[in-house]
């Protein structure tokens, strides 16, 4: 109701301006202002909406809406790459800024150091500097591409280190200057302390520490940038509470937190993983291709959940392709526009575009020019998860006859059966169909000079390599 008031408050001072006489320059002025109040005033009902908040900090609401807030969120740099677990809180910091208000990144150079045990099983393995380092360096590069970092603009995004500040702090400073103002009896107090104490493995000295070391991190944002608020997820909980406390206590001031849930898949399963292993929003590490495969395959719970999470599309619009998805979920309308949406977000339009041509190679007989005109890397890319076999190149330079290969090569089980689905139309090579059991194979039909695609009925699929 609050914020429907303040939307309505907007609203009006938007339309009186604009009645009155004033200049072109001022109105356009006052224009882009009273935009930046309005959606100020809707960045929490805009997350709420989404699914994207779970506890929130008392007074956080207000705060947001009484001025521009500098607001953070914290990478670990566990890996070169950042994957798609640590898309939630990246969309935060764009909705963030979005909403007129400023955004710093912080990637823990420090951290990573330690590490982080919230709601972990046992120790995370720790990482030399000289690892953490080019870490720091791969996660600042693909952050910049999704926030503003343009220093013209009053809420122009930030990166920030916390080993710059912690690698002039010795132990002794830190335990006698900020130590002293949290009791073990509230660090003890944490679920995520809790549950690692009173485990088999235990708490190492050097993890306890942590959420006094991210909640410092908080403390000095608060004073050198006037931070006020932090963001994360459902598990940072209370390492960002102890941050508030600290602030609270050590500089006398007052700060605000709010967490989004943790996103899992309905069946139970982790989210972010598949057989191959992680997804990476490197492309070096999960290809485009595979990227937006991941999404397409999302079943239509999850993707009813996911296309407010991990799009920007307005309410209004997600309600609309939900509806029209369950009156024809065969479709996979839902499936089809998220994955198009969060790939052209983390890869670009282009690859977007490259992998749902690649996409129809599985699933299409019209293909043919595309697959000659793949490189290596991009036929592998496609043909992930493809039962593959061998050939020897000499056999092919001498060719071939079809039947022999699909039997020999375990294709087929025997040549009797490959005569027959090789009689009855049944099997194509290079997206083309083989004429008769006559067919030889030579060397001409090597893709990049290597590989042969067979396709047996409509959905089998089988990469042949020459070796």
């Amino acid at each position: 109701m609050f914020q429907s008031r303040c939307r309505v408050t907007g609203l009006f001072f938007f339309s009186f301006f604009l009645s009155h006489h004033l200049s072109p320059a001022v109105q356009t002025f006052l224009c882009r202002f009273a935009k930046i109040v309005i959606k100020i005033m809707n960045l929490i009902e805009e997350l709420r909406w989404r699914g994207m908040l779970q506890d929130m900090m008392p007074g956080t609401e207000e705060q947001l809406q009484k001025e521009m807030t500098t607001a953070y969120i914290g990478f670990d740099p566990t890996a070169e790459s950042l994957h798609i677990g640590s898309l939630v809180p990246i969309l935060l910091l764009v909705h963030l800024q979005k909403a007129g208000h400023k955004p710093l990144a912080l990637v823990g150079g420090a951290t990573g150091m330690v590490g982080d045990p919230s709601f972990k099983a046992e120790e995370r393995k720790m990482l030399d500097l000289d690892t953490l380092q080019k870490n720091v360096a791969g996660i600042k590069a693909q952050l910049e591409r999704f926030l503003d970092f343009d220093p013209a603009k009053p809420n122009a995004a930030e990166m920030v280190n916390n080993f710059d500040w912690f690698q002039h702090i010795s132990f002794l400073d830190f335990i006698r200057d900020t130590g002293k103002h949290i009791t073990v009896n509230y660090m003890m107090a944490k679920d995520s302390v809790k549950k690692r104490i009173e485990g088999d493995n235990g708490m190492s000295f050097t993890e306890f520490t942590y959420q006094l070391i991210q909640g410092y991190d908080f403390y000095h944002l608060y004073t050198a940038k006037n931070c006020k608020l932090q963001m994360g997820g459902s598990d940072q909980w209370g390492n960002i509470v102890t941050g508030t406390e600290l602030i609270r206590r050590k500089a006398s001031g007052e700060a605000f937190a709010f967490t989004c849930p943790l996103i899992k898949k309905a069946d139970g399963t982790k989210f972010g993983k598949t057989e191959q292993g992680t997804v990476w929003l490197d492309p070096k590490r999960t290809s485009p291709y595979m990227f937006y495969q991941f999404w397409l395959n999302t079943t239509d719970v999850d993707a009813e959940s996911y296309i407010k999470i991990f799009t920007f599309m307005e309410q209004p619009e997600v309600d609309e392709l939900i509806a029209k998805h369950r009156e024809a979920p065969h479709l996979r309308l839902l499936q089809q526009r998220l994955a198009k949406e969060v790939t052209v977000f983390i890869h670009g339009e282009e690859s977007y575009e490259f992998a749902v041509k690649a996409s129809s190679l599985l699933f299409s007989n019209d293909t043919a020019e595309l697959l000659l005109s793949l490189t290596e890397e991009q036929l592998l890319d496609v043909m992930a998860g493809v039962p593959q076999f061998e050939v020897a190149k000499t056999d092919l330079e001498a060719g071939k006859d079809v039947v022999s290969l699909l039997a020999e090569t375990g294709i087929f089980p025997s040549k009797g059966e490959a005569r027959k689905t090789v009689q009855g139309g049944g099997v194509s090579m290079n997206k083309n169909k083989i004429e008769g059991i006559d067919t030889v194979i030579n060397t001409a039909a090597l893709l990049r000079d290597k590989y042969i695609l067979f396709q047996k009925g409509k959905k089998n699929y089988y990469l042949v390599k020459a070796i």
